[in-house]
């Protein structure tokens, strides 16, 4: 069966008890027909980046679920009849393969090379001091 993610959005004046009512619905029907639930996120509310429907901001609830297709439309008919929803969502993902390690070659280390000092470097190295005489003199 394959996997899909379903979000809704409800206006920002409906109260908690009625959002958690939509979204037991919505459980009801994907396990009526047939499908597993494995997530359920009430994410609370959030400030859109545009108004919608002439509002700031709406309650957004997220669904994990893996299901036979029937059972989109089955939700979107419950997401268009149900009026405090604003907004939905229903998009099929593919199945998260597990991620590969990933192996750090580790550096390379360099040995530390102290330059040699000669006698030659170290003459020229030297500052030579040099005595101004007063013109009169």
């Amino acid at each position: 069966m394959p996997n899909y993610e379903s979000t809704f959005i409800c206006s920002p004046e409906t109260p908690a008890e009625k959002i958690e009512e939509l979204t037991e619905k919505a459980k009801k029907i994907i396990e009526s027909n047939g499908g597993k639930v494995t997530l359920v996120q009430n994410l609370g509310k959030k400030r859109f980046a545009y108004p919608i429907n002439k509002l700031r901001e709406g309650s957004y609830v997220y669904f994990e679920i893996t299901a036979p297709g029937v059972i989109v439309s089955a939700l979107e008919n419950l997401y268009k009849v149900s009026e405090p929803i604003i907004r939905s969502l229903t998009v099929k993902v593919e199945k998260k393969a597990p991620p590969k390690p990933v192996v750090v070659a580790a550096p390379e280390t360099t040995p530390e090379v102290t330059p040699e000092v000669t006698p030659e470097v170290k003459a020229d190295a030297e500052v030579k001091t040099v005595e101004v005489k007063p013109d009169g003199e």
